[in-house]
């Protein structure tokens, strides 16, 4: 499996910490990590909470990845963002246990994580613990299992329902703000990655017709 590392630019510090700790635990499971920043404050493409969520749809209505890792200050506005769009399943992640249950319960496609809330003492224990359980167990399994069959049928009808209250990815893009579009995919880490990974789809052209 594909992760994507999108953090905003208010935790943009971290990003090298988060980075570490995610691949320490994707490598364990055979997952490999693509950091999209922002990476530090010498990153010249500072992404906002807003673009966090458009370059995660980006990524994973592309299937350039399979889940994405993301979050703020809080958590919230990311996750807000995130699930404006179509295909993207966003939870809020503060524990062990949130994690967990969000996998088995929701077998969502993206996790926010409050970076600078509650993160003192402990926080990259927490972060490893919290990046483990999302990825250690096989998904949608339920929780607790006697919940496991309606549960799976309510995903099913949350993914029929944000289909019809979502428009097309591909016409998002076309009509979004260009410039706002345009400075989401502007970093040296997209290009690169997007370029090497980014399978071969409608999605994927228009973003690299933008690109050159």
């Amino acid at each position: 499996m594909k992760i994507a590392l999108i953090n905003e630019n208010s935790q943009a510090n971290k990003n090298e910490m988060i980075y570490n700790v995610l691949s320490k635990i994707a490598n364990k499971y055979n997952h490999e990590v693509l950091n999209f920043g922002t990476k530090g404050i010498e990153d010249k493409t500072q992404l906002t909470y807003v673009e966090v969520g458009l370059l995660t749809a980006i990524l994973i209505n592309s299937r350039t990845v399979d889940f994405v890792v993301t979050g703020c200050g809080t958590g919230e506005g990311a996750m807000l963002a995130c699930n404006s769009f179509p295909n993207v399943l966003c939870g809020h992640i503060v524990d062990p246990s949130d994690a967990y249950m969000f996998m088995q319960i929701n077998n969502g496609n993206v996790a926010s994580f409050p970076f600078a809330k509650g993160f003192g003492w402990g926080a990259e224990l927490n972060l490893e613990y919290m990046f483990d359980e999302l990825f250690k167990h096989i998904p949608g399994q339920g929780y607790p299992i006697e919940r496991a069959e309606p549960e799976k049928r309510n995903k099913l009808i949350l993914d029929s329902l944000k289909k019809i209250t979502h428009q097309d990815m591909l016409n998002i893009l076309k009509n979004i703000d260009k410039d706002f579009l345009l400075h989401t995919i502007s970093s040296k880490s997209f290009k690169e990655l997007f370029l090497k990974y980014a399978p071969e789809n409608e999605i994927s052209k228009y973003i690299k017709s933008l690109l050159d």
